[in-house]
């Protein structure tokens, strides 16, 4: 309908109040014209918007646009301050002869030149183009311009409108192999269907700025398509070349379909972090999501998850904890009931304001941890110290929204995690349990993922908000020398107790406060693991957390058939899964040996078993060791007992080697001009310490300014934290202290130390 209509429609309805209201929510495309007669209406309310800024500006906007006459060049009308959506566009009225002003000078270049790329013919798709427009305008969240993006593909291949920068009915040249002529063109033949859905996709992809991983994967499905129906190559496997750690992000910036999709091309030390990209995408672990922050777990990394929870879980059981579920929501009221906790979480918290197109009564929280959901359960079910001590976890996934640089399993907007909350009648039985957590949480990194770590207490400043004290467990990545939180176990006083009335009755009937703990730890724990232990061939994993332990591979003769060592392999395979061996029999032929051995090598799996010929004749395997190289070739007799005895060797080294990189990247300094140097060598301190917030915010300053610009390494993209940059902050209080002599002076103040601190660069 015209604009007169729809105005005098609101007009009707509820007046000028509604429009401004509707308007501020709101963004229009206009047609390309404007008759007098709609903006005749529009001045007609003019005289009295004071009242109502965002009607007043729609008609500034009109005004420009019936002025201009520029057939669309300008943005579409959008509230100020808020990302929009477009909600009606509507093909311009039928011009008047002889009433229309004349039109306008032509728009810029720059305006001209998306007009040029968008056919005026077709109302939709020039649209569509302005929605797209207005949303980047408005810098409105990327899922949201993706989304309107791919709509205007599809809008424009309806059409028949080739994407910018190609010509309608014309092919694209085709580069050849080996770099011959870029402008011949092949010969031009039938496409396979499949290669011309899957080749646009990947456009549709390029265009919409998909994250790399999702467009490498699909041109690499593209590749493999293209390659079955005779119209194309594998990507050739790009040669490693020794560069400069500045040319590494100009290496992993080489165009999908000229680098190898399979395995990896980055050097860890060159490139960490889009060689853990690379890793965790190529060896199936995480897939890529549309909201940014936001991952798939895929089957081979819920595995470990699985191993890590189940072992968790039968141990606090034996401590008397029971597993129970809370809801996923909480009320602002009970949120913020503790004004110290609250602080602590409210940048992360997300919030729920709508439900369908009607507003929310209260706004809810998604919960980015769960002590205020809790514990008014625990008051009421709490009435008598039989009723202590109360112990129970949950696993749960939470939201936590606020933060610059999303890297998967390390820092994301949602992750899965255990939650334990446990009320106590005295502190000593909550610093008990604290502690007894934090042996647990150990036992998780340095017996399963093979990853040592430091334990700690927080410093005050870095402690849980709301809390009395916060235990820790601190990891190293050495390839750039960050710390990272690996889990903590907080003991929480009375503090929350006191908050949300949690009392009960003594045996002498006097009325106390809980002593509270909660406790938590992550699937963060899997991306350490991957950090630490995978190398320039992908992942390294330990053998008990591995969804696959043991890989068979039959081998191929010339003068003899694989069906030979494939079913020697079958019956080695049935006596290891009889022993409780996670293994996987690789018989397929239709590749190669060599390929299957770098196939697996990417996914981890600890140990490989080449059976071939000359194995045959021998009546041995040929044994790999994915963590060292080793080969050692072992007898059929007894090997189901000699592949348990070297998985236990694989795990206990690889810890043993962790180990090793993790106390070589610990300095003990005394003298603050010996900091920056070590950190800059990618190393985390050993401080002598007096324990001040004042003196902890001031060396943070400190490194901060003194962050040399020559060896700072920022790459934004997702897939890991810049090797060199940021301030170092106190990491933790370490419980196994080494001696300190008498007299020993704090590094920055000068005054007594109180302890030893390891502080350091993290994530």
């Amino acid at each position: 309908s015209s604009l007169a209509a729809m105005i005098g429609d609101l007009k009707a309805a509820a007046g000028l109040k509604a429009l401004n209201d509707h308007l501020s929510r709101n963004s229009y495309v206009l047609g390309p014209t404007v008759s007098d007669r709609d903006f005749e209406a529009l001045k007609q309310i003019g005289k009295s918007t004071a009242a109502y800024p965002h009607v007043e500006r729609w008609i500034r906007h009109v005004g420009a646009l019936q002025t201009r006459n520029a057939g669309g060049s300008l943005p579409a009308f959008s509230p100020v301050g808020r990302p929009v959506a477009v909600e009606a566009t509507s093909a311009p009225p039928p011009a008047k002869a002889g009433k229309e002003k004349p039109a306008a000078k032509a728009p810029p270049a720059k305006a001209a030149a998306k007009a040029a790329a968008e056919p005026a013919a077709d109302a939709a798709v020039a649209a569509q183009a302005e929605k797209v427009r207005g949303l980047k305008a408005a810098k409105a969240p990327k899922a949201e311009i993706d989304a309107a993006v791919a709509e205007l593909l599809a809008l424009k291949k309806q059409a028949g409108v080739e994407p910018a920068g190609r010509e309608k009915g014309k092919s694209e040249p085709k580069a050849k192999a080996g770099g011959k002529d870029k402008g011949k063109q092949e010969p031009a033949g039938p496409v396979d269907p499949a290669v011309e859905a899957q080749g646009n996709k990947v456009r549709d992809l390029k265009a919409a700025k998909a994250p790399k991983a999702e467009i490498d994967a699909a041109v690499a499905v593209l590749l493999e398509l293209k390659a079955k129906a005779g119209g194309g190559k594998a990507a050739p496997k790009a040669k490693a070349k020794a560069e400069p750690k500045a040319k590494a992000k100009a290496k992993s910036k080489v165009k999908p379909g000229e680098e190898d999709t399979k395995g990896i091309t980055e050097r860890k030390d060159d490139n960490f972090s889009e060689w853990y990209t690379q890793v965790i995408t190529r060896a199936e672990l995480i897939e890529y999501y549309e909201i940014s922050g936001c991952y798939i777990l895929r089957p081979a990394a819920y595995f470990m998850w699985e191993v890590v929870q189940r072992f968790f879980d039968s141990e606090i059981k034996k401590l008397g904890v029971k597993n129970s579920y809370f809801p996923l929501f909480v009320t602002k009221r009970a949120l913020e009931t503790e004004q110290d906790h609250v602080e602590g979480f409210s940048p992360e918290v997300a919030w729920v304001t709508k439900y369908g197109d009607s507003d929310m009564a209260e706004p809810v929280a998604i919960r980015p941890t769960s002590e205020t959901i809790m514990y008014p359960a625990y008051a009421k079910w709490i009435r008598s110290h039989r009723d202590l001590p109360l112990k129970l976890n949950q696993w749960t996934s939470v939201v936590r929204w606020e933060f610059k640089q999303p890297t998967p399993f390390i820092r994301t907007r949602e992750f899965l995690w255990q939650e334990g909350h446990t009320a106590h009648a005295t502190d000593k039985e909550a610093e008990e349990m604290v502690y007894k957590i934090l042996d647990l949480y150990v036992a998780n990194y340095e017996e399963l993922l093979a990853v040592p770590v430091v334990k700690g207490i927080k410093s005050e400043k870095e402690k849980f908000a709301g809390g009395k004290m916060t235990t820790t467990v601190e990891g190293y990545i050495p390839t750039n020398g960050r710390a990272i939180q690996a889990a903590t176990s907080h003991h929480l006083g009375q503090n929350f107790s006191k908050m949300f009335g949690i009392e009960f009755e003594t045996a002498s009937k006097e009325k106390e406060h809980v002593h509270q703990t909660s406790w938590g730890f992550t699937t963060r724990s899997l991306g350490v693991m991957i950090m630490t232990h995978g190398d320039d061939k992908g992942l390294v994993l330990p053998p008990r957390v591995a969804q696959i332990q043991v890989v068979l591979i039959p081998l191929p003769f010339k003068d003899q058939p694989l069906e030979v060592a494939a079913k020697k392999c079958e019956e080695f395979f049935k006596e290891l899964k009889a022993a409780g061996v996670r293994v996987h029999l690789d018989d397929r032929n239709n590749y190669t040996p060599g390929w299957k051995y770098n196939h697996w090598e990417l996914k981890g799996v600890p140990l490989r078993v080449e059976l071939g010929p000359k194995d045959m004749d021998n009546k041995t395997v040929r044994v790999v060791r994915r963590d060292t190289g080793n080969k050692e070739d072992i007898p059929w007799a007894g090997l189901v007992e000699r592949i348990q005895t070297t998985l236990e060797t694989v795990q206990k080294d690889m810890f043993a080697k962790a180990k090793a990189n993790l106390d070589a990247g610990i300095e003990k300094l005394t003298e603050w001009k010996d900091v920056m140097p070590a950190l800059n060598r990618r190393k985390i301190v050993l401080l002598p310490w007096c324990e001040s917030m004042e003196s902890e915010e001031e060396m943070k300053a400190e490194t901060q300014k003194e962050v040399p610009a020559d060896v700072v390494e920022h790459d934004p993209e997702e897939g890991g934290a810049p090797a060199l940059s940021g301030a170092m902050k106190a990491l933790c209080i370490p419980l196994e202290q080494p001696p300190m002599p008498a007299g020993t002076k704090c590094i920055w103040t000068g005054q007594p130390a109180k302890r030893w601190c390891l502080f350091g660069r993290s994530y």
